[in-house]
């Protein structure tokens, strides 16, 4: 590879999130223990975005500065170039974080108490978003079928029928069951939603993550209707690893949802503009970072083949489901028999493998865990041979 992959950064002192979460689980650890949890990277950035933000710091003021045309043009050409739609610099927001989004879409579609359409096990801020708004979380449960997860349409449709629930949040590619949903199920989505005048917030955080063999398609390009209520959060975190700068891109092409959006935005003070590092950072990423992702694709997969090949000899007990887009592997332990409790025990305290667990994505989680692939291929292994080592002993 052009790129160094393989040189692992150790966070303990930075600050990082993931890795004080683990110190916290388990203060003993020294430092060859890489945390596999939080969807961020313990590896270099991509080269290009680092110099081009050396030499943009050289010369910036760092004040109030907001999306210049450069930006603009960027954030366009990467959709058209990367995904097929061509959307306009008008439909583009720019807001500190795609969880963020989650909160105004809520606060500018739903009215307390009224019902907020999720597909589960899904990621928690989806869950912590409606309860924190004072909203009621209704689930459809996603149904699994081997080693792969289908929308349960007809448990969709039927509760988008209730008149109370009005906002549909939807994961696509999924976290965490890494699902790439096709047109048609896109479509059907957007059919049910439609017709029970129900929003879509399409969380495509994840959208430039898809692996060989599946094809992501931005959900507000699949029919006609789908633009009239999509709002579709976007942003170069997950896939250029820059999240800590906190910019996004909310693209909503439908006049009176952008309309609505924007002023919930304006009501809680988040229309004086976004980090400006941020802003240079993601004009970057999409100028420059092309190549560096195409080989952290290659990583991605690279693990996912790994890690399958080598639970499916040695703890073939563990269902291994399929990787169609993210850098998130769910795994299922729940033919061990043990309760969520007793599994995260094991993990933290035993094989001392930092994932996330299952629950936190819902009940629909238990005894599952979520890995995070995007690390180096030896720091995955060597994490997977305790995790053997370790689960051997619970058959």
């Amino acid at each position: 590879m052009t790129y160094d992959f393989t040189t692992p950064i150790n966070r303990k002192q930075t600050g990082s999130a993931k890795w004080i979460q683990m110190n916290h689980w388990n203060p003993s650890l020294d430092d060859t223990i890489y945390p596999l949890s939080v969807a961020d990277v313990d590896m270099k950035l991509a080269p290009e975005i680092i110099q081009g933000l050396k030499n943009y710091l050289d010369t910036a003021v760092l004040g109030y500065d907001l999306p210049t045309e450069e930006y603009y043009s960027a954030v366009i050409n990467w959709m058209k170039n990367q995904h097929g739609w061509p959307i306009k610099k008008d439909w583009i927001i720019t807001i500190p974080g795609v969880v963020t989004s989650f909160y105004s879409a809520i606060r500018a579609f739903t009215a307390p108490q009224d019902g907020v359409l999720v597909l589960s096990p899904v990621y928690y801020p989806f869950y912590s978003s409606i309860e924190k708004t004072k909203r009621t979380i209704v689930k459809s449960s996603l149904i699994q079928k081997g080693t792969r997860y289908e929308v349960d349409f007809f448990d969709l449709e039927e509760k988008a029928k209730d008149p109370k629930n009005k906002l549909l949040l939807f994961s696509n590619p999924h976290n965490p069951v890494g699902r790439v949903w096709t047109t048609e199920e896109l479509a059907k989505v957007i059919e049910i939603c439609k017709a029970n005048d129900v929003i879509i917030l399409a969380d495509e955080i994840h959208h430039d993550l898809t692996m060989p063999g599946h094809t992501f398609v931005p959900m507000a390009t699949v029919t006609k209707e789908a633009a009239s209520i999509c709002i579709t959060a976007t942003a170069v975190s997950k896939s250029f690893n820059l999240a800590g700068l906190k910019n996004s891109n909310i693209i909503i092409s439908d006049e009176q949802l952008r309309k609505r959006f924007l002023e919930d935005m304006e009501m809680v003070g988040l229309d004086s503009g976004t980090n400006v590092v941020g802003l240079k950072a993601t004009e970057l990423a999409y100028t420059v970072g092309e190549p560096w992702l195409i080989e952290f694709k290659e990583l991605i997969w690279t693990n996912h083949q790994k890690l399958k090949a080598f639970l499916h000899q040695e703890l073939p007990e563990v269902t291994v489901f399929d990787l169609e887009g993210t850098f998130l592997q769910w795994l299922d332990f729940n033919a061990f028999g043990l309760s969520a409790a007793e599994l995260e025990r094991i993990m933290h305290e035993e094989a001392l493998v930092f994932g996330d667990e299952g629950y936190i994505f819902g009940a629909e989680g238990n005894g599952f865990e979520r890995l995070n692939l995007a690390v180096p291929t030896n720091v995955l292994m060597e994490a997977l041979q305790r995790l053997v080592d370790t689960m051997k002993k619970y058959r």
